[in-house]
């Protein structure tokens, strides 16, 4: 079975930066979209940078832009989250996310994503 594995949160201060890594394991499938989301408690889960099925990187949210950074290393089957310029407002669990299946047009949705991982806390304080 597909497993995500996430890893690199922790606390940063202001106008830091963290990196966050995904890895997967068990895939099968040769094409495989990879997404990363957030959450705060009492609010939706968030979207905030995407590969598609065939790798291509999708526009970033933009909450984020010019700050995220999303890539990935195919051959480990990982995918990063470079977080710069950090703010409190990032303070958020993040989350990767995995299908096989998803469309396009569903990028941004985390109810078309079928593989999530545990979870990974950030916190912007100073």
């Amino acid at each position: 079975q597909v497993q995500l594995v996430e890893s690199g949160g922790g606390l940063a201060q202001p106008g830091g930066s963290l990196r966050l890594s995904c890895t997967a394991s068990g895939l099968t499938s040769r094409t495989y979209a990879m997404a990363w989301f957030r959450q705060v408690p009492g609010r939706e889960r968030e979207y905030v940078a995407a590969f598609n099925r065939n790798g291509i990187i999708q526009p970033v949210a933009d909450s984020v832009k010019g700050r995220f950074t999303v890539s990935r290393d195919s051959a480990k089957r990982t995918m990063y989250l470079q977080m710069d310029s950090l703010k409190p407002e990032d303070t958020a669990t993040y989350y990767c996310a995995g299908s096989s299946t998803i469309i396009l047009s569903s990028t941004r949705n985390p109810g078309s994503y079928a593989h999530w991982g545990q979870g990974t806390q950030v916190t912007v304080s100073s």
